[in-house]
């Protein structure tokens, strides 16, 4: 159910991701789709706490990325109890999304938040014929109806720059994938958890659509 109203979204800064093109991103969003949201950039527990919604950057390792959370006193608490017990809506992006598994394998074995049953693992090359890392626009196919691609043709494009996948068994949770020398997941959504592998603040168009879905959802 979309609905108009003020809204906090914060994006969390712990020294990882474009923020600056990510905050840009969803101001373009809201002004597209007239809402008077109030896009934050912080690392600040208490006002992650009160916001309606936050976005969860990444750029670089798995681990690097993880522990770059965990530097910032109460910041993992904050998220869980954010996701977990308020189950209020949450958008990884990138590495972001990634940390949204239990466990992580970049350069060596790091857990994740566990919200997501899966693993991150090097993108399949047994061949040595890909180019990584997976650098530029690809198509995205639907696995399912969702309702943050309302708007979206199937098979649109989407930027990306990742050398490492999101593995889930967890079917109902993959929303779309892309083909890179194998099908990637490159979408998951649970409940009030959503996050791309691809970078929607960098998808011009596509990605403009995809966030202000975002900023209209209601879980």
């Amino acid at each position: 159910m979309f609905y108009k109203l003020k809204m906090s979204i914060t994006v969390i800064d712990y020294g990882s991701g474009n923020l600056k093109s990510a905050a840009k991103a969803l101001e373009a969003a809201a002004n597209n789709i007239n809402s008077d949201s109030k896009i934050i950039v912080t690392s600040d527990p208490a006002i992650i706490k009160e916001s309606k919604k936050i976005i969860l950057p990444g750029q670089g390792s798995f681990r690097d990325c993880y522990l770059g959370v965990k530097k910032i006193p109460g910041l993992e608490d904050t998220l869980n109890e954010f996701v977990l017990v308020k189950k209020k809506p949450i958008f990884g992006i990138c590495v972001g999304m990634q940390l949204f598994a239990k466990i992580g394998y970049e350069s060596q074995e790091t857990k994740g938040f566990g919200w997501i049953n899966g693993s991150v693992r090097k993108i399949n090359n047994i061949n040595k014929t890909l180019k990584l890392p997976h650098m530029g626009w690809n198509q995205i196919e639907f696995k399912k109806d969702f309702t943050l691609f309302s708007g979206l043709e199937n098979k649109s494009h989407m930027y990306f720059v990742h050398s490492y996948e999101l593995i889930t068994t967890q079917k109902d949770c993959i929303v779309a994938t892309t083909n890179y020398g194998n099908s990637i997941i490159v979408a998951v959504a649970k409940e009030n958890i959503f996050g791309t592998q691809f970078h929607p603040e960098k998808s011009q168009k596509n990605g403009l659509i995809i966030l202000e879905n975002f900023l209209k959802w209601e879980v």
